[in-house]
């Protein structure tokens, strides 16, 4: 064929080892200029297939044959086969290596393919992944959310990831709207005011595009005789960040359908929010027509209704608006309400056609406060922000409650932040994420179906639930697996609830975990959830030690955290380690006067 061959290339490997480079032919190549205005040539990785593009005009570019031939004298010169395929689109030769080659190999034959100069470009294949985060993304609070992920009472999200984060769905959140966060901001679309009253609204008018959250508060007496003062909630962009944050930015949270968008659609205000605008709210974010009100552009497939209020049977303005709304394959998520008291008595959680969610919580039994009873459709986790016999209004388990987006002031917006809350609001964002994951993974699905799915691979509460729960807690990724591929196995937990008491500025004492029945080796997201109850945190060393005696560190010694307890979830790489074996929660005192005890601990494989 007259082309330069690889004794050509020999000349330029001797210039390269001049310059001090390696004297490689793929290593001479990479110190030729690139042609002004063009990329860099690609670099050489294991691949089964090479894609050549020839100059416009060249036999190659134009003949099959041709460029067949050329491509054999090619890997003849290289000691290699290979063998024309097909072209691209765009009009670039695929060639078969017959088998996947080393990236030496590869790098030889693109050496013969770039020191042709009717060669435009040569490059390997290929091959792409979903970009789904890891099992546990790098935001920086993500630990904290055990909803997601813990065996007892978490979701099993993140094994749901690798197949759909909820892309092209749109999930409207009919709330008290949007306050401006940055964990938030990417995942927010469009959204509408429709509080109609002015004063309730705090905007100066009444119905507009504006969906911003102004604050809820209110002084004493301004809702009704003998009410108590409240602080701004921003409680739509709670909801909001628990469905969709946006994940792997390194800060903040981890959303559930994080692939998704948040459409913020304003119906709370202050002293609450008046059903005829929830309704309307409902038919508009659902794609339906409301008089005065500009269609919507982009109808959501989900609806979030974290609100409600007590009433004896579902308003007709609620249930048509509802039907209308899945009539036009929306699902509508509901929260069940946070009275402790039958579901039957509220709306429009008591409305049919809607997906009732009752709240769980971390021990995986029903939440103290949420409604319960036989409209329950399914639960999941709502967190507690204090224990029932604790006084109302303290916050004292915020460790165990759901953490999300709000903002830091008790009135108008200031400065963004993350708060701790528990309700049955906090419930239903976690089944609207993972309907709006559903919807990405099959887009066909109904409502009825996706309810159904939901259903159909929930778990039985781990806890205990008087009254009914529906189901009982959904599994995310047990539910997306039922769509279409293989199930996941469930994951494996060992636990042990037996008391060591912790000596003060004394020894190490261990409390053991005997794992059996697990195959192969650790993974590299071990969970090691340990509640440690101590009265001064600080003095506290917290290590994790594997059955051939490695030491992992979970908690180092730090002299100024005065805090009590460590309660946490600590995700370890134990995958060099056999699973199977003793495990051990190692804790050591390092400082006098305060004292405590490893309530219990546990490992989830």
């Amino acid at each position: 064929m007259n082309k330069p061959t690889r004794r050509a290339l020999s000349a330029v490997a001797a210039t390269a080892t001049l310059l001090g480079l390696a004297a490689t032919s793929s290593t001479a190549v990479a110190v030729t200029p690139a042609a002004s205005g063009t990329a860099a040539p690609s670099a050489a990785v294991a691949a089964e297939r090479l894609i050549v593009g020839y100059k416009s005009g060249v036999q190659e570019a134009r003949s099959n044959g041709v460029a067949a031939a050329d491509a054999q004298d090619k890997a003849a010169d290289a000691g290699q086969e290979l063998r024309f395929e097909r072209r691209t689109g765009t009009g670039a030769a695929v060639f078969d290596l017959g088998e996947k080659k080393s990236k030496a190999e590869v790098a030889d034959l693109m050496a013969e393919f770039r020191a042709d100069p009717d060669v435009a470009f040569v490059e390997p294949e290929l091959i792409a992944q979903p970009l789904a985060v890891a099992a546990d993304p790098n935001d920086t609070d993500y630990a904290k959310q055990w909803d997601l992920f813990e065996a007892t009472g978490g979701m099993n999200v993140p094994g749901a990831w690798p197949t759909t984060t909820g892309a092209g769905v749109t999930v409207a959140v009919i709330d008290t709207g949007y306050v401006a966060h940055s964990d938030l901001a990417g995942n927010i679309s469009g959204g509408y005011d429709f509080i109609s009253d002015a004063a309730r609204a705090r905007d100066n008018n009444g119905r507009d595009a504006n969906p911003a959250d102004e604050g809820d508060w209110y002084a004493v007496g301004e809702c009704g005789t003998n009410t108590t003062p409240s602080d701004s909630s921003w409680h739509g962009t709670h909801v909001g960040g628990t469905i969709a944050a946006v994940t792997g930015n390194g800060k903040g949270i981890a959303g559930i359908a994080y692939g998704a968008k948040i459409q913020p659609v304003r119906v709370l205000g202050k002293c609450g929010g008046s059903s005829v605008d929830i309704a309307d709210a409902i038919t508009w974010a659902s794609g339906g027509t409301v008089p005065g009100v500009p269609a919507n552009p982009n109808p959501a497939k989900v609806l979030n209704l974290s609100l409600g209020g007590a009433s004896a049977t579902c308003p007709s303005t609620y249930q048509n608006a509802i039907d209308g709304a899945v009539s036009r394959g929306t699902t509508v998520v509901v929260a069940a309400g946070n009275s402790n008291q039958d579901v039957s008595g509220f709306t429009p959680a008591n409305c049919n056609n809607i997906v009732s969610v009752a709240s769980t919580n971390r021990e995986g039994g029903r939440a103290f406060y949420s409604n319960f009873g036989a409209k329950i459709d399914i639960s999941a986790p709502g967190g507690e922000t204090r224990r029932a016999t604790d006084t109302p209004g303290t916050v004292t388990t915020p460790e165990n409650a759901i953490l999300s987006t709000v903002n830091a002031s008790k009135t108008s917006p200031t400065t963004e932040t993350y708060k701790p809350s528990m309700g049955t609001s906090m419930a239903a964002p976690h089944i609207a994420g993972l309907a709006a994951l559903m919807k990405a993974a099959k887009p066909s699905l109904t409502p009825a179906q996706i309810e159904s799915a939901m259903k159909a691979n929930a778990r039985p509460l781990p806890g205990t639930c008087t009254g009914g729960c529906g189901v009982g807690i959904a599994d995310t990724a047990k539910t997306v697996a039922s769509l279409g591929g293989t199930t996941p196995t469930d994951p494996k937990t060992f636990t042990n609830a037996t008391a060591v008491a912790i000596p003060d500025n004394g020894a190490a004492v261990t409390s053991s975990i005997a794992v059996t029945g697990v195959t192969g080796n650790a993974p590299a997201t071990l969970k090691v959830a340990v509640d440690i109850r101590h009265t001064y945190r600080g003095d506290l060393v917290v290590d994790l030690v594997a059955p051939d005696g490695t030491v992992r560190n979970l908690k180092a010694y730090s002299g100024s955290d005065s805090a009590d307890n460590v309660i946490a979830t600590y995700t370890v790489d134990a995958s060099s380690e056999v699973a199977n074996g003793t495990w051990k929660l190692r804790v050591q005192d390092r400082a006098a006067q305060d004292t405590g005890s490893i309530s219990s601990w546990g490992l989830t494989f």
